[in-house]
């Protein structure tokens, strides 16, 4: 059990990954049951069960729903495990320990993430996909708080390969302002500046009760990134050389005209004239 009451592999997997990465590593877990054999047992043969993938995904889901439900504190190996039909060693060969579990639940959670980002098609005008995105951001994590603090809540050493293809889908609808000729900051502050107020705003929400919730503060935050970051229309007259040189940075990997290394020269001017403020 985990509290006081445990076997010593549910209490390491709870409090101490480096004990059980070491029971995974040796084969088996403190009480001489081989982590394989274990997995074979949870689904009447462990390479069914690997090809399949029966045992990782019942624990996913199981784990989703006790995050969904209680928070990172209702997730213990033993609760996974009964409500899953796995033993320990299962878990922690899948997952290595309680955070490698909980991460993996965050990477699923990135993925429909994803998903629902990715359905939808670029409409004509950027600045409104831009809003879209934020507007799905949002109400991601409100449908999905605990979930949300898993992959938001802490400051990650490295992000999970999901998170990092969602900034790229960020970094596309900017380049997309640039391109439009419609973002007045380099493209790397645009979506720091997106990804900074797009985090604060969910955070602060999910730690509001649902009844004191501003109704408004997301769009309010949004519409004040937005407007620092983009212009109302495409820069064409005397746009101003940080419009331009945004425009210009945008459109640089279209060109044959310059070689690698003129055009690595031109990308650190405009990159200077771009975080120069007009």
């Amino acid at each position: 059990m985990d509290d006081g009451g445990g076997t010593a592999e549910s209490r390491t997997y709870d409090g101490d990954s480096s004990g059980a990465g070491g029971a995974d590593a040796g084969g088996a877990d403190a009480g001489g049951v081989d982590a394989d054999r274990a997995g074979a047992h949870d689904d009447g043969g462990q390479d069914a069960g690997a090809r399949d993938g029966g045992p990782r995904e019942r624990i996913l889901a199981v784990t989703a729903k006790l995050l969904a439900e209680g928070g990172r504190e209702a997730v213990s190996t033993r609760v996974v495990g009964a409500a899953a039909g796995v033993q320990a060693p299962t878990i922690y060969r899948l997952f290595g320990d309680k955070q490698g579990l909980l991460d993996a639940v965050a990477a699923d959670g990135f993925a429909a993430y994803l998903d629902s980002k990715t359905d939808l098609e670029p409409t004509a005008d950027p600045v409104a996909d831009l809003r879209t995105g934020w507007d799905l951001h949002i109400g991601f994590a409100l449908a999905n708080p605990a979930l949300y603090l898993v992959m938001y809540g802490e400051p990650r050493a490295t992000p999970a390969p999901a998170e990092v293809a969602g900034l790229a889908i960020l970094a596309g609808h900017i380049r997309r302002v640039a391109e439009a000729g419609r973002l007045r900051v380099g493209e790397e502050r645009a979506s720091q500046l997106m990804q900074a107020a797009g985090h604060g705003v969910a955070l602060t929400l999910i730690a509001t009760p649902a009844d004191r919730r501003d109704p408004e503060l997301s769009a309010m935050a949004r519409e004040a990134v937005v407007t620092a970051i983009t212009t109302d229309t495409p820069a064409v007259a005397g746009p101003g050389p940080v419009t331009a040189a945004v425009a210009l940075r945008a459109a640089l990997p279209g060109t044959t005209a310059l070689t690698p290394h003129e055009q690595a020269l031109l990308r650190d001017w405009l990159d200077r004239i771009a975080a120069a403020r007009e």
